[in-house]
């Protein structure tokens, strides 16, 4: 049997770490029928992401680099279109994996739906439900240009559902005749390894914190709306404060560089405060490993972040969420996820609520058995028996 080569299309490192689950997967269990090329849009530059960041996570290392970068929308999509449609003439793949929502999804979904090469969705079905998000319209753009929909919970499977993709559709699957699946999360397999690499490889880290398990609450700001909105971020840092000093507890903040300049430039007097707060750790941008770590060892997460609301979930944490919607509805039905927004009356009472109650909630397992990778792989295959 020939091997199927399929092409991997990643922009920013949460997509590489997506992208490593279907790696393992492969060099495991699959490495005799599939051959597995990866494309780095470069939509997002990361110093995090040096040579060190992919021996440290054991994530195969891109075989070509777009390097497109910084730009607005249009033009960066456009430049990824452009660079993915002269590899893929190139390389000749029998299809094109995709992650998630960015612009790099929306490129790689373009340039191959157009070239008719099958695309494969990873993450479909997701929906805020909110089209003045670009993520929004990256999401479904890529849905209806793809053959393959891998969608990870039960919401998002409905989601495709009511946009008119069918279940019930028999192969052989072609772009206007997708089969859609309800798998799990692939980030749900990421978790339980990278959990047991983090431990191995990370230990004193909460050492050099000067934290205990379970004794911290970690926070994460880095949405746009929340850190270029100063009275937005006014609020949330000055509630935060308050409720770390009323309650002894300690808060754990991993500041992304747009919320430091954003505090720095505009709101300096908050800023010192922060620093100067017993209770407030504030520490660089972390790295994964480190992240997950954070996150499984904390007591509370409270965060703007769609994947570490999710992670949330898999470390059995409960999570406010600084936003009005999540793509994560399946949470706050279960209670464990609370949105707050940016109102401190909110972000009190689910402070306070999740402190005192959060040892007695119920984390049922929405997002698979941790072996997504294994079954999208599976998939793909039969496509070509």
């Amino acid at each position: 049997m020939s091997q199927i080569k399929l092409v991997n299309i990643v922009g920013a490192r949460p997509q590489f770490i997506k992208a490593s689950a279907i790696s393992r997967a492969i060099k495991t269990g699959f490495s005799d029928r599939l051959e597995e090329i990866i494309i780095h849009t470069g939509q997002h530059y990361d110093k995090e992401m040096s040579d060190i960041f992919f021996d440290e996570l054991e994530i195969h290392k891109p075989h070509y680099n777009l390097g497109v970068g910084s730009s607005t929308h249009g033009r960066q999509t456009s430049m990824m279109i452009t660079g993915i449609e002269e590899i893929l003439l190139k390389e000749k793949p029998d299809c094109v994996l995709l992650y998630g929502d960015t612009n790099s999804t929306l490129a790689g979904a373009i340039a191959a739906a157009k070239m008719h090469f099958p695309v494969i969705h990873v993450e479909a079905g997701l929906r805020s439900f909110n089209k003045m998000m670009p993520e929004e319209l990256n999401r479904i753009v890529s849905d209806h240009s793809s053959t393959l929909l891998f969608a990870p919970t039960n919401a998002a499977f409905k989601n495709l559902m009511r946009e008119g993709f069918r279940p019930e559709n028999s192969p052989p699957y072609t772009i206007d005749n997708p089969k859609i699946y309800l798998t799990g999360d692939i980030m749900y397999d990421n978790a339980l390894f990278y959990a047991g690499l983090a431990e191995k490889k990370k230990a004193s880290f909460l050492e050099s914190l000067e934290v205990k398990r379970n004794e911290f609450v970690l926070v994460t700001i880095h949405r746009e709306i929340n850190t270029d909105d100063t009275s937005r971020l006014e609020v949330l840092i000055k509630t935060l404060i308050t409720l770390a000093r009323e309650n002894s507890v300690t808060l754990v903040m991993p500041l992304h560089p747009r919320t430091v300049n954003s505090l720095k430039n505009k709101l300096t007097t908050l800023y010192k405060d922060l620093n100067n707060s017993s209770l407030i750790k504030i520490i660089p941008p972390v790295s994964y490993l480190e992240m997950i770590l954070l996150e499984k060892t904390s007591r509370m997460i409270i965060t703007d972040s769609g994947g570490v609301q999710k992670e949330s979930h898999f470390f059995r944490k409960p999570c406010l969420v600084l936003r009005a919607e999540t793509e994560w509805v399946e949470l706050v039905k279960n209670g464990t996820v609370e949105l707050v927004d940016a109102d401190p009356v909110k972000i009190r009472d689910g402070f306070m609520r999740f402190i005192n109650d959060g040892s007695g909630l119920e984390y049922p397992a929405f997002y698979g058995d941790g072996k997504t990778a294994e079954f999208i792989l599976g998939e793909i295959i039969m496509m070509f028996e």
